[in-house]
């Protein structure tokens, strides 16, 4: 099951200033239950650390199956089937993930949930436990700081189906006053072999570093051009969200 997709991210807005870019990267789809494991001379590429997601389950193993489940149980929910999770991996011993994406299924293969967990460029994350109509459709208030120049107000409008030869993921951000903001991802799915890895690896060098680099340059870009920043909140403060 495990697959790599040759990705573009965009990101748009129209307000205060206009601001479009896009770049390529690279994400992974995996079963949480049964993580990739590189060969030695590939690891330092890909590597999975449960550490690196959600929160500790509490009793039993630390795994991220186990932190998949208590989420979902803390919300009343369980999957007992597969969990695919669309994710960046460790590269030379660093991570960031933007967003991960998580779809939970029964015993009966049907879809539970979509978890969307969220990391800012601060060291926090946040996990949305959404409820998507059959077209991948969902709706959330927005509950954690991502941006300075976006605060917390507002909801978003997810659509995440589950990507099978082709991905397709696109939020947007509606803010009462404010136009939307739009971010995407799109891409094509790669079996996972030396050879498929290596060409990734080339078209999208180390890619959590570039992504955490990017991010911090446009936001650079933005503050050059008086964009107003809106202060960071209370960390103690994060909260997770579920959606009807």
């Amino acid at each position: 099951m495990t697959a790599i997709y040759r990705t573009t991210i965009r990101h748009a807005r129209t307000a205060p200033v206009r601001h479009a870019f896009e770049y390529h990267s690279m994400s992974w789809l995996v079963d949480v239950a049964d993580l990739p494991v590189l060969p030695r001379l590939l690891a330092p590429l890909a590597a999975f650390r449960a550490a690196d997601h959600l929160e500790p389950a509490g009793a039993g193993p630390d795994t991220l199956r186990a932190r998949v489940g208590a989420l979902l149980a803390a919300h009343g929910l369980r999957a007992e089937g597969r969990v695919d999770a669309l994710m960046n991996a460790r590269a030379l011993g660093y991570v960031f993930d933007p967003l991960t994406l998580y779809w939970c299924h029964d015993s009966a293969d049907v879809l539970v949930a979509v978890i969307a967990e969220v990391h800012n460029t601060y060291g926090q994350r946040h996990s949305y436990v959404l409820r998507p109509d059959s077209d991948g459709h969902a709706r959330v208030g927005k509950r954690f700081y991502v941006s300075p120049f976006h605060g917390v107000s507002g909801h978003y409008e997810l659509d995440v189906p589950e990507p099978g030869e082709r991905l397709a993921v696109r939020i947007v951000l509606h803010r009462d006053g404010h136009p939307p903001f739009v971010a995407s991802m799109t891409g094509t799915r790669s079996p996972v072999t030396t050879r498929t890895l290596l060409a990734h690896t080339v078209r999208a060098p180390l890619a959590p570093l570039v992504v955490a680099a990017r991010i911090r340059w446009q936001g650079l870009r933005l503050w050059a051009r008086g964009v107003p920043i809106t202060r960071r909140p209370d960390a103690s403060k994060r909260r997770e969200e579920t959606v009807p």
